[in-house]
């Protein structure tokens, strides 16, 4: 086989090992979780695990590697704000169904003291300062604009950790979608 080949082989590898792990340490959290487990898994060697992410702790920080894309979904109409961050939290559910690393920061951050800082750092920069920004882009004064975006922050986060981490399932209906939607539209342009 050429370098090639083997490239290819290395990175389909690679990538399942990042899909097992990314459901483990989203079912299990970082403790329960082991390198054998994600292995076995995988269906690989777990000396592959320590040759492409140094261990258990360098496969963690792939796995939670996150991009929310808020600047996506929250540039728009502010009337419209909740509906869009509703499709795109809904649709990031389904589509990332038990391996979504976000949930895995979640679950872990409780055990694992690296994964709590990671996931506020996260946060901080990835959902409250774009959705902050974006309402001081419609004229919210700057501490109205971060009051509200903190409370659509938290909303979020306890969402996600109701209905994913605690496995309480939350159907994707237009329901469902209709009641974020609502919620949100309510925190960023009520009283």
């Amino acid at each position: 086989m050429g370098a090639l080949g083997q490239a290819k082989d290395a990175n389909r590898t690679r990538a399942r090992i990042l899909s097992a792990a990314a459901r483990a340490f989203s079912r299990d959290g970082y403790q329960a979780t082991t390198v054998r487990t994600i292995a076995a898994a995988a269906e690989v060697s777990p000396n592959l695990i320590t040759r492409y992410f140094g261990g258990k702790e360098g496969l963690f920080d792939a796995v939670a590697d996150i991009d929310l894309a808020v600047d996506r979904f929250a540039s728009g109409p502010l009337e419209s704000i909740g509906a869009r961050l509703s499709d795109a939290v809904m649709t990031r559910w389904t589509r990332l169904a038990d391996g979504d690393p976000l949930v895995a920061l979640l679950r872990s951050s409780g055990e694992h003291g690296p994964s709590a800082a990671r996931l506020a750092a996260f946060l901080d920069s990835e959902s409250f300062a774009p959705m902050q920004r974006q309402l001081e882009d419609h004229g919210l004064a700057p501490a109205d604009a971060a009051a509200r975006a903190r409370a659509v922050d938290v909303f979020v986060l306890g969402v996600t950790a109701r209905f994913r981490m605690l496995r309480d399932d939350l159907e994707d209906t237009p329901a469902t979608r209709g009641w974020i939607a609502e919620s949100v539209q309510r925190l960023v342009t009520g009283p």
